[in-house]
């Protein structure tokens, strides 16, 4: 346990500036950052005495006493909120439904016609595959139609209609190219090896 002498006055060694450049910077910080900071400046100038560091810089003497344990033992304390809070995503809850909805959209996807990029492109909508996950005895863990969306954009499932790769323009010259090539193999018999002209 971190001991402090009467003999230190850490008043005296701190100027106001100082002392409200210090208070600035713990503000700035969170968490184990901050406490982490505390403990130091607790050490540095009240000789590990927090209700005499609560007293100097205006921290929570339980603050400090946290971040002298956690620099003592090189053990960060967690909070509830921090440790057990955020919601886990409906894939990471249900692995088995989340396999089974990769296959179903694998079945209806198409990769982009561009090869642009690695996002498929599908006709399955977020209602066809929650019925398609119900008819696959998921019927407990699908979550609302807008969450499959959601879900399936993460999967790499992009939900919109699928967009066949257009055929090149027809050329301004192809008809006149086709006309050109009837009327010459109509224009009577050719000899053996006569190359057929292609062109105008």
């Amino acid at each position: 346990m971190f001991m402090y002498s009467s003999t230190s006055s850490p008043r005296s060694s701190l100027s106001a500036d100082r002392l409200a450049d210090l208070r600035l910077a713990a503000s700035k910080m969170t968490g184990a950052n901050r406490r982490a900071f505390q403990a130091e400046m607790t050490l540095k100038y009240c000789a590990g005495n927090a209700r005499q560091a609560e007293t100097v810089f205006g921290w929570g003497r339980s603050n400090i006493e946290v971040g002298l344990a956690e620099k003592r033992t090189g053990i960060l304390c967690l909070g509830l909120q921090s440790a057990f809070s955020g919601r886990k995503r409906w894939e990471d809850e249900h692995p088995e439904a989340a396999l089974a909805l990769r296959e179903i959209a694998e079945a209806h996807a198409q990769q982009d016609p561009t090869f642009r990029s690695a996002v498929a492109y599908t006709r399955l909508t977020a209602e066809a595959a929650l019925a398609a996950l119900r008819q696959g005895g998921y019927d407990a863990q699908v979550p609302a139609a807008s969450t499959m969306a959601v879900v399936l954009n993460r999967m790499g499932y992009r939900l919109r209609k699928v967009i066949k790769a257009k055929p090149q323009k027809k050329l301004k010259q192809t008809d006149a190219i086709f006309d050109n090539i009837k009327k010459r193999s109509a224009g009577g018999p050719r000899g053996p090896g006569h190359p057929l002209e292609h062109g105008l």
